[in-house]
């Protein structure tokens, strides 16, 4: 297994293996492994000749108020366990690399970060598209593999690709959970044991909106103000960031359940800012 810390040198060496008909599978994270990213690593690892890894933590889509500084980092985990699950390169950049001194280019859709996550962090996914921009150019990947935790995430990577044509197909990985249900995520690393136990309360009400929407319940402002008693009721010190019910592709907020819906929450719990989404489908009936 290589580490890389050069630009140059990781994108000289994709380019050698492109020219040897190598297929490149790409897994950008930001560091601190757990099973999330793993599992897309293995399903990498599968797919692809060479499996790439990057590890960078990423300073232009963190707000000026954000945990960019106290963001969990431990390379000399995150290497032992690159190695355990046979990864090729670690791409570790340095951030004067990626954003070398005059640097004043960056990427940013229209549309797609004006939902959910990026309401509350502005500027966040034009920091996520241009890194995940640069690391395409760099890495030179065939597949590029992102959870659907981040299901906003993944839509405006999936869009970006079409839209800026990157001869690149994304996979995206399904959400892996604790056996509570809690969402694996680095940020839970902030959870006193306390806190651990209230955050659960995303996945319950997630489970909470499916049991109602299965039951019938077509009215989104109903599901969510329920979501969100249950939500205080488990955690009465969370601050709700917000709660949505919107299309799974545009992003945009549903009034009425429609056959397939994205139930997306943000909920703060101490000081770990925690994301959970559920795709939810039904078949509905027509009314006469």
């Amino acid at each position: 297994m290589q580490l890389i810390r050069s630009v140059k040198k990781m994108q000289n060496l994709s380019l050698k293996l492109k020219r040897k008909g190598k297929k490149i599978g790409f897994v950008p994270t930001m560091g601190f492994l757990h099973e999330g990213h793993l599992s897309l690593v293995e399903r990498c690892r599968k797919d692809c000749d060479i499996l790439v890894v990057s590890i960078f933590v990423n300073p232009t889509q963190f707000g000026p108020r954000e945990d960019y500084k106290s963001y969990p980092r431990d390379l000399k985990r995150d290497i032992k366990l690159c190695k355990k699950y046979n990864v090729d390169i670690i791409f570790y950049p340095d951030v004067k690399d990626m954003y070398p001194e005059g640097f004043e280019t960056y990427v940013e859709l229209e549309k797609l970060p004006n939902h959910l996550c990026g309401l509350s962090r502005p500027g966040h996914f034009r920091g996520v598209a241009t890194v995940v921009t640069k690391l395409f150019n760099i890495v030179q990947p065939d597949v590029a593999y992102f959870g659907e935790k981040d299901w906003q995430q993944l839509k405006i990577i999936e869009k970006l690709v079409r839209d800026l044509n990157f001869p690149i197909r994304i996979k995206s990985g399904k959400i892996i959970r604790e056996r509570d249900g809690l969402a694996m995520s680095s940020r839970n690393k902030y959870l006193s044991e306390k806190e651990r136990k209230e955050a659960i309360c995303l996945y319950k009400s997630l489970l909470f909106a499916k049991e109602l929407i299965e039951k019938g319940e077509r009215d989104v402002s109903k599901i969510k103000r329920k979501m969100r008693e249950l939500i205080l009721k488990i955690a009465p010190k969370a601050k709700v960031d917000y709660i949505e019910i919107v299309d799974p592709e545009t992003l945009e907020s549903l009034s009425r359940i429609k056959e397939r819906n994205l139930v997306a929450l943000a909920v703060k719990i101490g000081v770990a800012r925690l994301i959970d989404n559920m795709l939810i489908k039904v078949k509905l009936t027509k009314e006469i």
